[in-house]
């Protein structure tokens, strides 16, 4: 079982888009968060939780989308996690790769758990060619 972290922009499809609203590539990300939610592989940190909660436009929807989240714990991010993010936020600007701190400390914990990113980010592929992350990659449908 490898373990993956959810990232908020996969976590939008899931949560915050209409369904009827996703192509089919969204539908098959949102039925993966789903398949990991049911086989107990599905991690979540906190900055990811505030991200998708910020910007929640009446209280009743931040309510409701809150109390979803709240299934899952966070995974703890610890001292060596934010020293890790800010190297590889160091690490990225080097080579000219622009990173937000949150993307940064995203990478630092898979890095440090040994879980997969599932993102619809493509600024993780690029940070892949610098840091050793692995991406959760969504098989085709047979």
């Amino acid at each position: 079982m490898i373990p993956s972290l959810v990232d908020t922009s996969a976590w939008s499809l899931a949560l915050r888009r209409d369904s009827s609203k996703l192509n089919t590539a969204e539908r098959r990300c949102r039925d993966e968060i789903a398949g990991l939610v049911n086989r107990g592989e599905l991690l979540i940190v906190g900055p990811i939780r505030q991200e998708l909660l910020a910007g929640i436009r009446t209280t009743s929807m931040f309510h409701e989308l809150r109390d979803r989240l709240r299934e899952f714990e966070d995974e703890p991010c610890i001292r060596d996690d934010y020293e890790r993010a800010a190297e590889s936020f160091n690490l990225l600007r080097a080579a000219g790769i622009q990173a937000s701190s949150t993307d940064a400390l995203i990478c630092a914990v898979s890095e440090r758990l040994g879980a997969q990113i599932l993102t619809t980010d493509n600024d993780f592929r690029r940070y892949g060619t610098v840091l050793p992350i692995r991406l959760h990659m969504i098989s085709e449908p047979e």
